[in-house]
Order: structure tokens, then sequence, then C-alpha cells
């Protein structure tokens, strides 16, 4: 989700001013993947890098996640979307990971979609962990690797798409985007709609996945 500084910036208001408009996004893109019948809905919050940036806008991206799902969490739990978040939690304040944590207990039965949130989410990251809980357990391959991935549950992306013109992967699902479609558009995150979303996905649905592989007798 990029370009919350650079909108701020072009409004003339503070890096803070992008983040609270893009935060209010995720509310606007989830209804519109409820109207498509998109189950899965990833966003990628925090990365593991995100910690290099200013101390002071660092503090206030972690208080904008806490406002954002005390203030949300009844209009998701109504919704019937269950909430589950990828990413090294023991590094996050407790008071976030016990939020955190009772947002998955209390949306767990919810069947209308899933809303996965990366936060301090990195796929290197990701990756390691999952090969030493696989070693750990004495079985180091490929299936016992992708069994030990923080939502090993959920099903891998079909499309991921970059915001603000970016055209590259920044560590997000690594292991799960093998083979997923890439949109990019040069709109920033804060303007970012369902009019975006539903361009995005007619552009996917013009694709033609092969997964690496090829049917007998098409060339190139």
């Amino acid at each position: 989700m990029d370009g919350n500084g650079r909108w701020a910036r072009a409004h003339g208001r503070p890096a803070s001013f992008g983040h609270r408009a893009g935060a209010r996004v995720v509310k606007t893109v989830l209804g519109g993947c409820e109207e498509l019948g998109i189950e899965v809905l990833s966003i990628y919050a925090f990365s593991t890098e995100n910690w290099t940036r200013p101390r002071r806008e660092v503090g206030f991206l972690m208080r904008l996640f806490h406002e954002t799902l005390d203030r949300e969490f009844a209009e998701i739990q109504q919704r019937n979307i269950r909430v589950v978040f990828s990413g090294r939690r023991e590094e996050l304040d407790p008071r976030m990971r016990a939020r955190m944590d009772d947002a998955e207990q209390k949306t767990a039965e919810n069947g209308a979609g899933v809303l996965h949130v990366c936060l301090n989410y990195g796929g290197r990251a990701e990756i390691v962990d999952a090969a030493r809980a696989a070693a750990a357990a004495g079985e180091l391959s490929e299936a016992a690797l992708a069994a030990h991935l923080y939502q090993s549950w959920l099903p891998e992306p079909d499309l991921i798409i970059r915001t603000a013109g970016e055209r590259r992967m920044s560590n997000f699902l690594l292991w799960q985007a093998a083979y997923a479609e890439l949109y990019t558009t040069d709109r920033l995150w804060p303007d970012f709609g369902v009019a975006d979303l539903q361009e995005a996905v007619a552009d996917y649905q013009g694709r033609v996945r092969r997964f690496g592989g090829r049917p007998e007798g098409e060339g190139g």
C-alpha cells in the first residue's frame, strides 16, 4: 500500500496525514473485495524493514494500527470477516500482541471472508522461521516448510497489486507469491478505490496462468 507519504506531501501535510488516509482506504477496498467475491485480502501493513523509518513515524504507525483495529472491529464482526495476522509478533508491544490475539480469537468462526494483515512481516523472515520449525520437527522439505508458514492454511495469492508505481516485491509473501500475477498502478494508495480494484481484477482476468507449464502444442 504505497504512496501515503507522497500523497501527504502533495497536500502539504505530514506523513501521518497520509497514513490516516491510507488506513481508511483498507475498509473501502475490503468492501470492494466483498462485492467481487474475493475471499482473502492480504495487506502489507508494516514490514520488518519499516523499523528503520524515523522513530516518530514508527510510533505513530503503531498507534494508528491499534486505533484502527479498535474503531473498525465491531463492523468487521458485523460483516462476518475473519482477521488473521502474519509477522514476528514477539517484537511488537505486548498491548499490541494482546489486541491482535483477541481479534483473531473473536473472529475465528467468521466465514464471509478473511482480512490477512501482515504486521512486522518480511517474506525472508517467514521463510527462515518456517525452515527452523520444519528442521526442529525433523523434516526439511518443500512440503514441510510450506506447512510451517505463518498462515499455511491460506490459499496462495492470485494477484498482487502495487500502488504508487512501485514495481518490486518488497519482501512480501515471497514463498506464496511464486506464481502470483503482478499488477502495478501509478495511483497513490490514499486515492485507490473500488474502481481501481475492479480495473486490476479485470486485467488479471484477461491473463493466462500457466504456473510454469505450457499446454501441448502451444509455442512461445
